[in-house]
């Protein structure tokens, strides 16, 4: 009733929670700052899921967790229950499009709210934006902050390619915008610390492919060779559409290297937690 908890939602590949201990560490850093309580042991949540995905069926899908505080506010009955329900569940993945096109929607972030970042059930700003949105006929909505600055869209983390200089401002440095280097907002802009973000920001100097979180205006968005998003259930999708400006490359090089080595990086995981179980 008021929106006080947290989620997240899992990728469920060949049968195991991809990323599981990414997912556990944003819970117990959010719950800090929500002032949750915590005393869940992730090896018995890890179990308790894995009967679940068992009994469910699912090899390929997703799976959302949540944590909810029953101790808040006035309205609350006499019924002895938890302090904090744990709740999960599961489903196959959802239908995407190959490419997105996004609007683009002002004051949708409060980078400086100290709750900014924070994946909490309170989740309507997200679902209103992207319904408005969608009436439309986008695909996603880019959330803009109170500086007018990039965020993240209403489920998902975003990214820029830039192989030339366009777009650089006074005070920028040519060569932080040249040869191919991808760009996206710090989490100072109030995003969401997305797993599949922290994952790529891991594993694209392996591939070859340079990360540079920095401040991002819509007319830098405009100026770049390719666009994508990244989120648990998408990974990556590459964007045809911001706003009006449409971009000629959907899924150029650059992100398909990135979406290479994200899909290497989840069959190494599951290998690993794989032997390891098995040991």
């Amino acid at each position: 009733m008021n929106g006080w908890g947290l989620f997240t939602t899992m990728r469920i590949f060949k049968g195991e929670a991809f990323a599981f201990e990414r997912h556990w560490r944003r819970l117990e850093k959010d719950a800090a700052r929500i002032r949750l309580p915590f005393a869940f042991d992730p090896a018995q949540v890890r179990r308790h899921l894995g009967e679940l995905l068992a009994a469910n069926q699912v090899v390929e899908g997703a799976a959302r967790v949540y944590m909810i505080y029953n101790r808040v506010g006035f309205w609350q009955s006499e019924e002895a229950m938890p302090q904090v329900d744990l709740i999960m569940c599961t489903s196959g993945l959802p239908a995407y499009s190959e490419h997105a096109r996004l609007a683009i929607a002002e004051h949708g972030r409060h980078a400086a709210s100290p709750l900014a970042g924070v994946k909490t059930t309170s989740w309507l700003n997200n679902v209103w934006h992207l319904t408005e949105a969608q009436k439309d006929g986008w695909t996603e909505v880019i959330l803009l902050n109170e500086r007018g600055e990039v965020a993240e869209c209403t489920s998902a983390n975003i990214f820029c390619v830039k192989n030339d200089n366009a777009g650089v401002k006074d005070g920028d440095k040519a060569g932080d915008v040249a040869g191919g280097k991808v760009f996206t907002p710090p989490l100072s802009s109030g995003c969401l610390e997305g797993v599949t973000r922290s994952v790529l920001l891991e594993i694209a100097p392996r591939a070859g492919v340079e990360i540079v979180e920095r401040n991002i205006t819509p007319e830098f968005l405009y100026s770049a060779e390719e666009v994508f998003i990244t989120s648990t259930n998408r990974a990556l999708l590459g964007v045809s559409e911001v706003a009006g400006h449409k971009y000629s490359v959907v899924r150029g090089p650059v992100v398909q290297k990135l979406e290479s080595a994200f899909d290497a990086a989840m069959r190494e995981y599951i290998a690993q937690r794989t032997a390891g179980v098995r040991s």
